[in-house]
């Protein structure tokens, strides 16, 4: 879904079908989240990580999205999208999204407790006017079990490369696209941080967009008690005519659709949760359809006007799309210019772009997985006890060491190499 990432769509449904086949939906928060908060809360990388993000959330200059994303990251913070929702609401917002054509039926009847269970994961203080999150931030995992960063704490740990990654397009950017000479024509500049740009790339949403990205996921990727994780339900379309009645295909992992209702939820502004909204496709090259069905599926659930609220507007067909911000659109039908989209910002592609590392990181997960049960035995550990193995051997080199560290390690080193980067952890009483 990156660009039109098929790839990362590819990755999601396979992990997604591997779930289904071991692991059931709880009803209640999982049982081994507060295992994972113990096991991520030791480990320096992804502490390190946490406060690396927190403090990008600090600088941010916009007072409002500041104040929000700091609550919103907090475990205390009441999930704004859930909020007296009864289970009779539940079941009226998932017929909507049925009536919508924004899941497919035979994917909701293939997930353990159907759509309303995707939609809906268990979290603290159901139906109150303070529903809470099930985990922390800093203990969630990336991704679906066996998925990029799947271990306790490696949603901190992607959300960290991502946001680097945004910040350092943004700069080359702002230097290749954005540095005048004295006579006012462009050149690629030197990089300076001081240099002056003279086009505009919002310096909050550029930050801001990862870390709100994959708040979803300590809802949706909660720890069962044998160190795996619950599944994850993908809609956002039904996967046959989601290109406004033509063939398409927009689901996505869940995660995706609930951040952006819990963003909606908080009235936060149009060009940041299409921006956020854009992790997962670009609204270019065809692909705005994906990016208005995203928007139309938080909505539902976050029980809002998108129209009203700014985030769609109905173009002269009568048809949603993305509504034209800040200067551009200005007086010009926009479709006369491109009838595939009305607008595009460049934060929208950056943040896209930035969310790229799948394509290292989940066959990273991969590889190292396989390496780390050739090594099992030779530190106490068998493979097949699956509970022990997850829970005193697997997530706790992963949330120590990381995968993608291990696989680099494996190419220059060998498995002599990732075997005494774990025996590491032996030595310090972790293993």
């Amino acid at each position: 879904m990156a660009k039109s990432k098929p790839m990362k769509m590819l990755v999601y449904l396979v992990f997604f079908s591997a779930a289904l086949g071991g692991f059931q939906v709880d009803a209640q928060p999982g049982p081994g989240n507060e295992e994972a908060i113990r096991l991520a809360g030791a480990s320096p990388l992804v502490r390190s990580a946490e406060r690396y993000l927190l403090g990008q959330v600090e600088r941010l200059r916009n007072e409002s999205l500041r104040s929000t994303t700091q609550d919103a990251l907090s475990r205390q913070t009441c999930v704004r999208h859930r909020a007296n929702v009864t289970e009779s609401d539940k079941e009226a917002i998932v017929e909507q999204l049925r009536r919508d054509r924004l899941f497919l039926p035979a994917d909701a009847d293939a997930f353990p407790g159907g759509a309303k269970a995707g939609v809906f994961p268990a979290i603290f203080d159901e139906g109150t006017a303070c529903p809470r999150l099930p985990q922390t931030f800093f203990s969630a995992p990336g991704s679906v079990y066996g998925g990029h960063h799947s271990y306790p704490g490696g949603l901190v740990v992607h959300e960290t490369f991502n946001n680097l990654s945004d910040l350092q397009l943004a700069a080359g950017y702002r230097r290749v696209y954005g540095t005048p000479r004295r006579d006012g024509l462009p050149v690629v500049g030197r990089g300076d941080e001081h240099e002056h740009t003279d086009i505009n790339i919002d310096e909050d949403l550029v930050p801001a967009a990862p870390i709100w990205h994959d708040w979803g996921k300590m809802i949706v990727f909660q720890w069962n008690s044998d160190g795996s994780e619950f599944p994850e339900f993908n809609f956002g379309g039904d996967g046959v005519h989601d290109a406004y009645g033509a063939a398409g295909d927009s689901r996505t992992g869940g995660h995706h659709i609930i951040g952006l209702a819990e963003a909606m939820a908080r009235g936060l502004a149009p060009d940041f949760v299409i921006s956020f909204a854009s992790a997962h496709s670009t609204p270019t090259n065809g692909n705005e359809y994906k990016v208005v069905n995203w928007l139309r599926a938080a909505a539902i659930i976050a029980q809002i006007d998108p129209v009203r609220q700014g985030y769609l507007h109905l173009d002269s067909r009568g048809q949603l799309r993305l509504p034209p911000l800040r200067q551009l659109g200005s007086g010009v039908d926009l479709n006369e210019l491109s009838p595939s989209q009305t607008n595009v910002l460049a934060e929208y592609v950056l943040h896209n772009i930035s969310d790229s590392d799948f394509i290292l990181t989940g066959p990273a997960v991969t590889i190292v997985q396989f390496l780390l049960q050739r090594l099992a035995r030779e530190f106490g550990y068998n493979p097949t006890e699956t509970s022990r193995y997850n829970r005193r051997f697997r997530n706790p080199a992963l949330t120590y060491l990381s995968a993608e560290r291990l696989l680099i390690i494996y190419g220059e080193r060998g498995l002599d190499g990732v075997q005494a980067e774990i025996q590491k952890l032996r030595q310090h009483g972790i293993l």
